[in-house]
């Protein structure tokens, strides 16, 4: 009898139709030469440290470090698990082979691993290893089973993982709580966790510290359209107000117009934390729910496995992309088929699907490919569940347009003043792009009309300030006035123009959301725009894909961290507990990620995983000693569900506020329906949206 085992009774049940084990038994079901079992994800644990030597039961500094002379594994202690764990065993004794079918990553390979030793089978064992849960993909899978041999290197790289996490979670916790905790709370402390933590306080401590000044900024209104003095912000008033009268009432030059052509390929596929990333942006999904959210997407066979760090295809998925987009295609959103009229525009062309090196690049997969949609057409989607499917719909559409390409237009001009002794010049600029094929862009027209109406409200009513933080904040902006087309200038043309000299004030680093703080692991705490660098660093980044969202959730039910609306603030516990932490090997992003880079290298088989746990050994000695070595009377703050809910205290702003506008809220001169409202560089009707064109400069006034 072969024996499989999946994760899950749902994927179990599935596979067992396909191979035709159609006899439900208790605990599996049976059939056509096979028995299909599962477990309920992990089954077993790593042994706690009471199970090595009664010693470790009591909490004691004197014990630590606790380092086992071997590791071992327990069933956890649940019911449930203990009968499930005990018809697993009386299959695999009997059985004359063994096909694991876990999820095909390196949780589900340490998954299923440690059943088959805690039940001591000894037949071979072969490996189901999809990136899909459809019928087709299932069935290919046991047509080219592997040998389990082959991810030997995967489950090793799991184990030490494991371990790890067991030397420094257990020893830190332990070592912390004791020396700083007051005997009422357990302070966690992680591999991944902690710097992660000190991630978001060390940005709260920022903020919490920058003091806002101001800034002044020349600009021009010629021919409608504002130019901005190249020479960048003045530190002081006096200086904006000296460059002001030296071009006031003197006359605006064009000197140079030029045009430059372009091309912005598709975005890339998804991996899963950027589907993260974009899903805490666009529906305010936490990490977490994303991941299930996603993970029943692939349950139900309608999108492929989720818990993958690569945005790319191997060559064998894109002769199954016109059937999948034919799949998509048949796909109904809100009762309609919103995917159709893009294929068919595809179709229309009536050529071969392309075959970018940006899309399909086999040296860029591992294991599994990016996440797609398996071509099964979607039915009985929650609300969420479509949205995120539509990210997903849309984003393997696009990569299928052409580039978007569009014209840069970058217009320069002067001012010249020759009145004084020496002539003084200053030097404008303006920028403005010009769509001219949409291509890709098609696909996500009705998205950016909406997201461009949200922005051009937030430009009316715009607070003023530059933006000294992480740079998440304004992109959508930048592309609204960016994506604007110049009247026509030419070269050496002249005439009257309006300055304007606009006071501005510094802005703080912007809180960490999901979206920037999962982008901020995803790259050990460097903030990277550019998508090609961001995808070098993954290399070292902190946590895997799918265990981030975990770490995240873990630091919220700690009391570490809060959420106040889309931002993490870092509560005085958190704060507190990296204040307190001197060791920076337990608090930096960038050694951690040098750890899980082993960790993958271990995958990979080019590192050796008795040299990371001998590693990560001698490292906890050192904490160890260090911490014992402090003589001062550090504590931790400890927070409660009540503190969590008290709202808290508003910071004194560290600027002076503005006395009321006397023009804002009087009557729209212009069209009578509107009131005036402030923005950044002149007053604006509140009726904007319908047409109304009143705007009156600041400097005008």
């Amino acid at each position: 009898m072969i024996v499989c085992i999946a994760e899950k009774p749902s994927v179990a049940k599935d596979i067992a139709r396909i191979i035709g084990a159609t006899t439900a038994r208790d605990g599996y079901m049976e059939g056509n030469g096979y028995q299909v079992t599962w477990t309920f994800g992990h089954l077993c644990e790593l042994k706690e440290p009471d199970d090595y030597t009664p010693m470790w039961k009591h909490w004691s500094l004197s014990a630590l470090p606790m380092i086992p002379q071997r590791f071992g594994i327990k069933l956890i202690n649940d019911e449930g698990i203990k009968k499930q764990f005990a018809t697993i065993e009386k299959l695999m004794q009997a059985a004359d082979s063994i096909i694991n079918c876990g999820d095909a990553g390196q949780e589900g390979e340490l998954i299923q691993r440690w059943v088959m030793q805690k039940a001591q089978a000894k037949c071979p064992v072969k490996r189901l290893w999809i990136s899909s849960m459809t019928d087709e993909a299932i069935k290919q899978g046991f047509q080219e089973l592997k040998d389990q041999g082959e991810y030997q290197s995967l489950y090793l790289a799991g184990l030490s993982r494991a371990i790890g996490d067991w030397i420094l979670g257990m020893n830190a916790t332990r070592l912390y709580t004791l020396k700083y905790g007051q005997n009422k709370q357990v302070l966690s402390i992680g591999r991944v966790q902690t710097p992660t933590l000190a991630l978001i306080v060390n940005r709260q401590k920022e903020i919490d510290n920058f003091v806002s000044e101001p800034y002044w900024v020349l600009a021009t209104i010629y021919r409608d359209t504002q130019f901005t003095a190249t020479s960048g912000k003045f530190t002081s008033k006096e200086e904006g107000e000296k460059a002001f009268s030296t071009i006031a009432g003197k006359p605006f030059t064009v000197t140079d117009v030029s045009k430059k052509k372009g091309n912005e390929a598709p975005p890339h596929l998804y991996d899963l934390t950027s589907l993260q990333v974009d899903c805490n942006k666009k529906f305010a999904y936490s990490a977490d729910i994303t991941l299930k959210l996603i993970q029943s997407l692939y349950e139900k066979k309608y999108t492929t496995y989720p818990r993958v760090d690569t945005q790319f295809l191997t060559d064998d998925i894109y002769p199954k992309c016109p059937q999948i987009l034919n799949g998509v295609s048949q796909a109904k959103i809100a009762s309609q088929q919103k995917y159709l009229p893009l294929i068919q525009q595809l179709a229309a062309t009536g050529k071969k699907l392309p075959k970018s090196k940006k899309v399909f690049d086999n040296s860029k997969v591992t294991d599994h490919h990016a996440i797609i949609p398996t071509g099964v057409p979607p039915t009985g989607l929650t609300d969420m569940e479509a949205n995120v499917y539509d990210l997903i719909a849309k984003r393997f559409i696009s990569v299928f347009y052409p580039d978007c390409k569009f014209s840069t237009t970058t217009v320069l001009g002067e001012v010249i003043n020759e009145d004084g002794p020496k002539p003084e010049k200053i030097e404008f600029k303006v920028s403005g792009k010009e769509i001219l094929e949409p291509g890709w862009r098609v696909v996500y027209a009705k998205d950016a009309k909406n997201a461009d109406d949200d922005d051009a409200s937030d430009n009316t009513n715009g607070n003023n300030g530059g933006n000294a933080g992480d740079g998440t904040g304004n992109g959508a902006k930048k592309e609204v006035v960016e994506e604007r087309t110049l009247p026509s200038f030419v070269k050496g043309e002249s005439g009257d123009h309006q300055p304007t000299l606009t006071e501005k004030w510094t802005t703080p680093p912007k809180y960490y959301t999901e979206a920037t703080l999962l982008r901020a692991m995803e790259t050990a705490g460097k903030f990277v725009e550019d998508e090609e660098l961001r995808a070098a660093l993954k290399e070292n980044g902190i946590g895997r894909p799918s265990s981030r969202a975990g770490i995240i959730e873990t630091l919220f039910k700690r009391h570490y961290i809060r959420r106040q609306r889309k931002n993490l603030m870092a509560t005085p516990t958190g704060i507190e507990l990296i204040d307190t932490i001197h060791e920076e090997l337990l608090k930096s992003c960038e050694l951690t990620g040098i750890w899980e880079k082993k960790l993958r290298d271990i995958e990979h088989k080019t590192y050796d995983p008795a040299e990371f746990i001998n590693g990560l050994k001698e490292q906890i000695n050192q904490i160890v000693i260090d911490v014992l070595s402090d003589n001062s009377s550090r504590r931790v703050t400890i927070m409660t569900e009540e503190d969590l809910k008290k709202k808290p205290a508003k910071k004194k702003a560290t600027a002076k506020k503005s006395p009321a506008d006397p023009m804002v809220g009087k009557p729209c001169p212009l069209c009578g329906k509107g009131v005036i409202i402030k923005g950044k560089t002149a007053y604006g009707c509140s009726n904007w949206k319908s047409g109304c064109q009143y705007r009156q400069p600041f400097s005008q006034m």
